[in-house]
């Protein structure tokens, strides 16, 4: 099959067998995970029709033939799409290629380096911190990485008041520089400490290693690894099988391969970055480390969309969520699109324009180096994840198939 040909995986319910079914009932009632909306045999949210939660089937229809328009333009590879409405999916489709010179088809069960998607779980492991009364976002950042108490701005200066972990996770703490991890957390912030600050704290917007810092926040009031730390109380709670820094053998052969623009027009050819560089020693990125796949973005965004908890398992309070996903920059001007605000380690939609315009005002989520998106709607009790791998193609939050995916998924709702 050619690159640019057509190859669509679908989930049918009715092409499952009743054997399946029932092994999947039993492992997922010994394992003690509740499921809604009936057993849930495989990773993800539960499956319903669109007309179930209120969704026009038509528009949700037209999405793999558009994403597919997109591989044959040689845009992209190939394409992850995910809907889902009050808790359940409704739109789960692959097309294209995970890796063109192997033809290997894209699965909706492939792994994608979704970057800076990180960020908002970094955020999420602070504030459960925050919960347990081991820390406040509004403490100086030296109070736990005293590395960072003589920081100073450009010219030599000290700044007039500390960085704040809130700093941190809003990026208005100053940093700049790289995002790169190096061998451990520690040493990361250590660099990042030798830099001079682009402004006082609290100033202005700039993105930042501000979640690194805030990840080493983590792995030390924690007392623990970073990475075991998001395991142990984001990722086994809330089931996210196939969230980690560091994929298995059996991931990595899952894994989409990255592409950037080829030496001539409308081709591809693979591309390399230093977060998909599965060969070194670098300790967890906590700004954009994260292999994961759409099923398992999903069932992190409900639970944010559900107050902090899922199934049952509460894994952040709903004060933190709604701390978290609020506008906490005031008027300062945001990137990567027009009307953006920013919270904890969240993108806000604060007047919908452009690439946001069909949102609802209050929309939250984050996209990536790599071109992957995860919005949700809070008003309309909707999640959209977008996952592809490509670089070198201009700001991926303004991108067309950012777009035409967030159009269709609003156009769907009916009620």
């Amino acid at each position: 099959m050619r690159p640019g040909s057509r190859h669509v995986h679908r989930f049918d319910r009715r092409s499952r067998s009743v054997r399946p079914l029932l092994l999947a009932a039993v492992v997922f009632g010994l394992l003690g995970i509740p499921a809604r909306g009936g057993e849930r045999p495989e990773s993800g949210l539960p499956r319903a029709e669109p007309a179930e939660v209120g969704m026009d089937a038509a528009p949700l229809a037209e999405i793999a033939a558009r994403m597919q328009g997109f591989v044959d333009e040689q845009q992209i590879s190939g394409a992850v799409t995910l809907v889902a409405r009050r808790g359940r999916v409704v739109h789960l489709e692959a097309v294209g290629h995970a890796d063109l010179e192997a033809r290997r088809p894209m699965k909706t069960e492939s792994l994608f380096a979704v970057a800076s998607m990180t960020k908002p779980i970094t955020a999420t492991a602070v504030l459960i911190l925050q919960d347990e009364g081991k820390l406040s976002i509004d403490d100086p950042v030296s109070r736990h990485l005293p590395e960072l108490s003589a920081v100073q701005l450009e010219g030599g200066e000290r700044p007039g008041r500390e960085i704040t972990i809130r700093d941190a996770l809003t990026h208005t703490a100053g940093f700049g520089g790289s995002q790169q991890t190096e061998r451990t957390l520690q040493q990361t912030v250590e660099l990042i400490a030798q830099r001079p600050l682009s402004f006082e704290p609290g100033a202005k917007w700039q993105y930042s290693p501000g979640l690194s810092v805030a990840g080493r926040v983590v792995e030390v009031v924690a007392g623990r690894p970073f990475d075991e730390f998001l395991a142990e109380r984001i990722f086994r709670p809330l089931d996210m099988r196939d969230t980690t820094f560091r994929p298995s053998a059996e991931q990595q052969q899952r894994i989409a391969r990255l592409y950037e623009p080829g030496e001539t027009a409308r081709s591809l050819k693979p591309a390399t970055h230093w977060l998909i560089d599965l060969d070194g020693e670098r300790a967890p990125n906590p700004s954009g480390g994260l292999f994961s796949t759409a099923a398992d973005l999903a069932r992190f965004y409900q639970a944010i969309l559900d107050g902090g908890e899922l199934d049952g398992r509460r894994i952040v309070s709903k004060r933190a969520v709604e701390e978290m996903t609020r506008v906490q920059t005031d008027s300062l001007a945001t990137g990567f699109t027009p009307g953006n605000g920013w919270g904890l380690g969240w993108c806000v939609v604060r007047e919908p324009q452009g690439v946001t315009r069909m949102l609802s005002r209050g929309t939250f989520g984050h996209g990536g180096a790599f071109g992957t998106q995860g919005w949700v709607d809070p008003e309309r009790e909707m999640i959209v994840v977008l996952l592809v791998q490509r670089t070198n193609f201009g700001n991926s939050d303004g991108s067309a198939i950012r777009e035409t995916l967030q159009d269709l998924a609003v156009r769907a709702v009916r009620e």
